[in-house]
């Protein structure tokens, strides 16, 4: 094996889940707007990681970096709110 491919072998790839839908990527850190953009998300809409148990869901906002190793993480988007129609 060269050490091209053994390099390209090693890469590691990380997933996450967006509205339930699974995506990868190789990145460490994504932005929220990079998911967004990965996952084909209008960029007004809202983001938010899923926490476990009774932790109240994080809002990811475009310019904050998420950490991609570790457990596999689950976002979703919400739409702007329309209040008051």
């Amino acid at each position: 094996m060269t050490d091209q491919a053994q390099g390209e072998e090693h890469k590691k790839v990380y997933k996450f889940f967006v509205d339930a839908k699974p995506y990868e990527t190789a990145q460490q850190s994504l932005s929220g707007a990079d998911i967004k953009r990965i996952a084909n998300i209008p960029p007004s809409y809202q983001l938010f990681e899923e926490e476990e148990g009774d932790h109240p869901d994080k809002q990811i906002a475009d310019s904050e970096s998420v950490h991609m190793p570790g457990k596999i993480k689950h976002f979703y988007a919400v739409p702007p709110a329309t209040f008051g129609r």
